[in-house]
């Protein structure tokens, strides 16, 4: 039992070192699309993103970098439709620990500067056009599976956040809190340079 767990210790430290002073390329593409009917009609939803990061990895546990994330979102019901556009900049830090050669944990902790627009179509063609600005500051907690030479999947089932946007115009000041662990499900790769 103790050369077993001598070799584990030898094999999760040997892994670990081989990723410091790397550059971690890595990211999420999300598509929904919702269908819903009721009484009056039919409801659409899409919704598209993008979210690449880029990172370097200093220590054994330890990588920082920047995260960039754009979004798409369209609801239609018959009669309004909404278009909302967004954007993220920020920084990420991720504390990794590995479980084994192929399996590791992280946590994503990410903050920056946000911004959306929304676009609303309604009846006989009317418009309606607002702009928010905002920060973001989100933890992710995920596992990586080390498919080869460093590349591999990220699975996360949700995470921890708070975010502000503020409306043009004397618009709203909006600010949420987050916590949607079991609520959504993302799938990304990664890649270890």
């Amino acid at each position: 039992m103790k050369n077993f767990l001598v070799v584990a210790a030898l094999a999760i430290c040997s892994f670990a070192n081989a990723q410091k002073g790397t550059i971690l390329v890595g990211g999420n593409i999300g598509y929904t699309s919702d269908k819903t009917e009721f009484q009056a009609g039919e409801r659409t939803v899409n919704e598209f993103s993008f979210s690449p990061k880029v990172g370097y990895q200093f220590h054994e546990n330890w990588t920082v970098g920047g995260e960039f994330t754009v979004s798409s979102y369209n609801d239609d019901n018959g009669i309004t439709e909404e278009k909302n556009n967004a954007f993220k900049l920020g920084a990420f830090v991720r504390y990794t620990m590995p479980l084994s050669q192929t399996f590791s944990v992280f946590a994503d902790m990410g903050a920056g500067f946000q911004n959306a627009k929304f676009k609303e179509y309604g009846p006989g063609n009317s418009y309606a056009k607002t702009k928010a600005d905002g920060m973001y500051v989100g933890v992710t907690p995920a596992l990586f599976i080390n498919m080869k030479k460093g590349f591999g999947l990220n699975f996360s089932i949700g995470g921890l956040g708070y975010e502000t946007l503020s409306y043009d115009n004397n618009g709203a000041d909006v600010s949420s809190f987050y916590f949607n662990f079991g609520q959504t499900f993302n799938i990304g790769i990664s890649k270890n340079f």
